[in-house]
């Protein structure tokens, strides 16, 4: 439609014009949409169709065309910025800006935004190419805007336009520019050492400048906006993510192919909270200045003069303000000077006092927000009180209000969190009200205060006043869950939000419940301890006098939740660990039997003793209490505490409970995960008993009626027959998940006992497997108990058990393959192709996972003797088990995330470890391993892209390595050989010379990966010189147009050639490798990805 332009041709612009407008037209008319898309389109794709697009924007009276203008623009500019000169690009930005402070009174706001951004687009990719005085030459135009000296609408925009730059400059919310992530990174750095302080400072300013007019006035004027797009500025300022905090620049030597993350002190789960951490050169302006008095007195000004008007709350002015003080409060590390604790506390104390009339008195504010008062000032002074929660210590957190109120910020915590409860038991709804949300910000508040941190693991202690009202709180707590579990007893809805609570999402509250209880332990214990023996002397009379126990069971169950949590921690692994606060606390309790845990625990045991017998478990125990009974926090919370164990394991409700275990096939009713978590306790237990070889006896007496009963079964003569029926079914999966269960408790106390268990089974659980082919639910227990077994045993194996379980693994590897197990018909329905599907792909994550697990032995083995290479070799079995599996995983299967990053791992592992094994594989096991590779590098998911790269480089690196001292390396498989005369097939090298330049080049792809990519793409250049001469060449060739083809064959030859890269495979080379790669890509990829 537009392939040049004439700047005397108005009757040309007006017919693009209108041509535009009336696309833009249709698309709202929904008139023929497809043709009208393409027609915009085509305004993006013309080449330099920059004056249309201009003279659009100041002649169209559709504003939507309008837009479309300035989104050409900014496509256009991006795609052609390598051939525009540089007065074309200030060209284009000078434009956006002049346009957007000239119709700085429009109404069209979108517009208008979308100009803005298109300027601040512009301006950061030209802005490591820019001097320092054209960057300073558009930047004073935005001054001279701030200023206020245009205009209040000006104004506006200046301080509009430095959010859309900012915006730009931030990692997180950058647009993509199909550049490297490098690119961003040194546009960020220039910009957070050089310029975030000032725009800062011009925001406050204006605000400042702004605020007497905005206190004089009875009514809104204009420039109350200009004071909000300020506030929302220092807002998004203070969010940055800064990383160049020392305010040194001579200091400042980033490696800016280094990934950073961001490491803050405390991640809620509920609740927003970004620590702000801008460094020392940031001090005077934010603390020494008086901004923080001058911010809370015009929030306070303003909350008084407008009291009377309940909707101000939520006035933009407000809400802003109030974000702005609560980023205050997470403010942190070394703006404040080390050891000057004073200036912190101060800060604090201030911030304190000033946002304490939004939340106290509680019940007061409470009552004012049930009779129709916004609640958002509130929600913003619990968020206050988090944000200070995470940069303080629980006693400086409590001292902060004790210089104004007779009782500390702990107790004011304590007694907000309380009314909270209240109003949540006083309401009982299902709808998400201003109480829940306020519950969530507080817990998440008492969470930061109370969570292990640094290196120590420890939870955090209160001051004595605390405790007793963290004691006090949690109490009201227990009684909230407990009548909320009474309320919902006869509730039959599955959607009912506390069925749901209780199984999924209550288990973040319960975390901090937790946290809260263990904080005053002295209380809480013994308090958990009494409310459950009442609830169980309740249900004793009920069931006495044959009334329904279902409110009291639902009590019960609610208070077995509750109790779970206080007594063990998620902890980062399988298994919950004991808090620290339970293994130091009571230590004055040297009898056992009275040591409140001891106490609590033996309640429980005897409750759930009752259940041992068929007449009460039938009319008491229903599924779910059971299930809360053997659930994994409430029993290693019993188990975990060596002292507790140690007195548990002599009881003679925890013997009969262990007998029960062995016996008692009633417990079969029991759910798979259930199974698992009493198995493993019951094993974990052991740790309670004299010395290792009592404990191992121990797990011995416990599995071996199971082990028995699998040999039993697995030698019977008649096995097909019997193994098939339904009952035979449900028991061997029971004790499938028993097994799984004792295997994943292995210690080294307890693992000749464990090693014993699974040895014992081995050709059971081949014949299993053989027999089973037909039922996957059964195949995929079998294998996930040799999972969990080998990973907790091949650490600890000799050389000779070592090779007996390889032979194991191979064998079950080799059974499973020549079954097809999961193999998907075609003649199957879609329904049945995909049930068939998921259960392949949890199978053979098993199987990646046994192969993983079998890696293991080569980083650690606990072993006393050395593994004999003779005798075996780890590496060499690992591909072995490539070679069976990979022809079961198929690409489709590599869809499942949890699968292909399993796969990756593995597969990554073994190329980078064992780079030299790639030349033994078979050519269809290649040929697999390229196909996947090739579908890893186009994966969406990054980490997998890494892993596939990481494996390309360290195939690449050997090779090159390899031939350089004279020998073959990958051999043919590197560059591929010609087969049977006719077929080729193609290397593994050749493969991904080509593939990976033609995704640096043209595809889309993460900004982060270009680092990862230089480091394979270098070894690759320097095992084939002659394909990558030839792909260059074909590349050069391609292009038409003169310039282009002249500045891409100057970039190849830099890019190999320059900043004195060698062409050894060191350290060195890949760092200037990839600082060419960076400056390749920025020149280059923009044309060559022009349409």
């Amino acid at each position: 439609m537009m392939q040049g332009e004439d700047a005397n041709d108005l009757g040309r612009l007006q017919s693009i014009m209108h041509t535009i407008e009336y696309a833009c037209s249709s698309i709202q008319m929904h008139v023929n949409p497809a043709a009208a898309e393409a027609t915009l389109l085509s305004l993006s794709q013309s080449p330099q169709p920059y004056q249309a697009c201009k003279f659009i924007l100041e002649s169209s009276q559709v504003a939507n065309a309008k837009f479309q203008a300035a989104a050409a623009i900014r496509d256009a500019a991006l795609r052609e910025w390598g051939i525009l000169t540089s007065v074309d690009k200030g060209s284009l930005i000078s434009f956006c800006l002049c346009f957007v402070m000239q119709h700085a009174s429009s109404s069209e706001g979108y517009v208008q935004a979308k100009i803005s951004s298109v300027a601040a687009q512009l301006l950061k990719r030209g802005w490591l190419e820019f001097v320092a005085s054209e960057k300073e030459a558009f930047l004073f135009q935005i001054k001279q805007a701030i200023t206020g000296c245009h205009g209040v609408d000006v104004q506006f925009t200046g301080i509009n336009f430095l959010e859309s730059l900012v915006s730009e400059f931030s990692p997180s919310t950058s647009t993509a520019m199909g550049l490297p992530r490098e690119f961003h990174e040194q546009c960020r750095m220039s910009l957070e050492v050089d310029y975030l302080k000032t725009f800062y400072s011009w925001a406050q300013e204006a605000a400042a400048g702004v605020t007497n007019i905005i206190m004089e006035s009875d009514s809104e004027v204009p420039e109350v906006k200009v004071c909000t797009v300020s506030l929302r500025l220092m807002l998004q300022i203070l969010n940055w993510d800064f990383q160049y905090g020392s305010g040194d620049r001579a200091k400042i030597n980033v490696d800016v192919f280094s990934v950073k993350t961001r490491h803050d002190p405390v991640f809620t789960w509920r609740s927003e909270c970004v620590i702000v951490q801008p460094g020392p050169s940031w001090q005077q302006i934010l603390l020494s200045s008086g901004h923080v008095s001058w911010l809370l007195n015009l929030y306070g000004a303003l909350r008084q003069k407008f009291s009377l008007k309940g909707y101000w709350l939520d006035c933009p002015i407000a809400v802003s303000a109030r974000k702005l003080i609560v980023q205050f409060c997470s403010l942190t590390g070394n703006i404040f000077p080390a050891g000057n604790v004073q200036l912190r506390e101060h800060h604090l104390v201030q911030l304190v006092s000033g946002i304490i009339q939004w939340i106290h008195p509680p019940d007061v504010i409470s009552r004012t927000i049930e009779s129709g008062k916004s609640e958002s000032e509130l929600l913003d002074g619990c968020r206050a009180l988090l944000a200070v929660a995470t940069v303080t210590s629980p006693f400086m957190f409590d001292q902060l209000l004790k210089s104004m109120c007779p009782f500390g910020t702990i107790t004011l915590l304590c007694g907000l969190m309380s009314e909270v409860v209240k109003v949540l038991m006083a309401t009982n709804t299902d709808e998400e009200t201003w109480s829940w949300v306020a519950r969530d910000i507080l817990l998440d508040t008492w969470t930061a205060l109370l969570a292990p941190s640094g290196s120590s693991g420890g939870n955090q202690s209160l001051p004595l006043e605390g405790i007793t009202a963290a004691g006090s709180l949690f109490a009201l707590i227990v009684e909230s869950e407990l009548k909320n579990a009474s309320a919902t007893a006869f509730n039959d809805d599955d959607s009912n939000d506390y069925l749901q609570a209780s199984i999924f999402g209550m288990d973040e509250r319960l975390n901090s419940y937790g946290l809260i209880a263990r904080a005053s332990i002295e209380y809480s214990v013994p308090l958990l301890t009494k409310v459950f023996l009442e609830r169980l002397a309740q249900l004793h009379q009920v069931r006495s006098s044959r009334c329904d126990p279902t409110t009291i069971l639902e009590e019960l169950h609610s208070l077995l939740l509750i109790i779970g949590h206080v007594l063990a921690d998620e902890g980062e692994g399988e298994l919950p660990q004991v808090p620290e606060a339970i293994q130091t606390h009571f230590l004055d309790s040297i009898e056992g039997d009275r040591h409140p845990v001891v106490l609590l625990s033996s309640s429980i045991l005897h409750f759930a003793e009752m259940s041992i017998d068929p007449e009460i478990r039938a009319s008491t125990f229903s599924p779910r209490l059971m299930e809360e009974l053997t659930c994994r926090h409430l029993f290693s919370g019993l188990v975990g505490h060596g002292e507790i164990s140690v007195h548990l394991v002599s009881l003679d409700s925890w013997r009969d409970l262990a007998k029960s275990f062995v016996t008692e096939r009633s417990l079969f009713s029991l759910s798979a995960s259930h199974q698992r978590s009493l198995a493993q306790t019951l094993v974990l237990s052991a740790s309670g008993l004299r010395n290792s070889e009592t404990s191992n006896q121990y797990v011995r007496d416990l599995m071996n009626h199971m082990t028995a009963y699998l040999q039993d079964l697995s030698g019977k003569h008649d096995l097909k027959k019997v193994s098939l029926q339904p009952e035979t079914i449900m028991v061997v999966s029971c004790l499938l998940e028993r097994l799984r269960g004792a295997a994943s408790a292995s210690e080294p106390r307890t693992q000749k006992a464990i090693n014993e268990m699974g040895v014992s089974v081995m050709n059971s659980i081949l014949t299993l497997l053989d027999i089973y082919k037909n039922e996957p639910a059964v195949v995929y227990l079998l294998l996930k108990f040799v999972v969990q077994w080998v990973e907790g045993q091949i650490s600890y194996l000799e050389a000779q058990e070592t090779a007996t379980l390889i032979t194991f693994c191979m064998r079950l590897l080799e059974l499973y393959s020549s079954h097809n197990i999961g193999k998907i018909s075609v003649s199957h329905s879609s329904t049945l192709a995909n049930e068939a599907k998921t259960e392949k792909y949890k199978d053979l994550r098993a199987l990646i996972q046994l192969l993983a697990s079998l890696c293991s032995k080569d980083l650690i083995d606990f072993s006393t003797g050395s593994v004999d290479s003779e005798v075996i070799s780890i590496s060499q079995v690992v591909f072995v088990g490539i070679h069976i599996i990979t022809p079961l995983i198929s690409i489709d299967l590599l869809k499942y995330p949890k699968l292909c990053h399993d796969y990756f791992s593995l597969m990554s592992h073994m190329l980078e470890v064992y780079p030299e094994m790639v030349s033994q594989l078979n050519v269809e096991a290649l040929a697999h391993i390229i196909a996947t590779l090739d579908f890893g590098l186009r994966h969406q998911d990054s980490e997998v892209i890494h892993m596939c790269l990481r494996a390309l480089k360290a195939l690449a690196s050997f090779h090159y390595k390899e031939i350089i001292a004279g020998s073959v390396g990958l051999g043919s498989h590197a560059s591929g050989v010609n087969n049977s005369g006719e077929n080729v097939q193609e290397g593994i090298l050749s493969r991904f010379l080509p593939s990976l330049l033609q995704l640096l080049l043209f595809e889309d792809y993460s900004t982060d990966l270009v680092s990862a990519a230089a480091d394979a793409l270098f070894p690759l250049i320097l095992c084939g010189p002659d394909l990558y001469q030839r792909l260059c060449s074909e590349l050069i060739e391609k292009q038409t147009n003169p310039t282009f083809k002249t500045r891409l064959a100057n970039a190849l030859h830099a890019l190999t050639s320059s900043n004195q890269l060698s062409s050894t495979l060191d350290r060195i080379n890949h760092k200037r490798f990839r600082q060419n790669l960076l400056k390749f890509l920025i020149e280059v990829r923009g044309f060559l990805r022009m349409v």
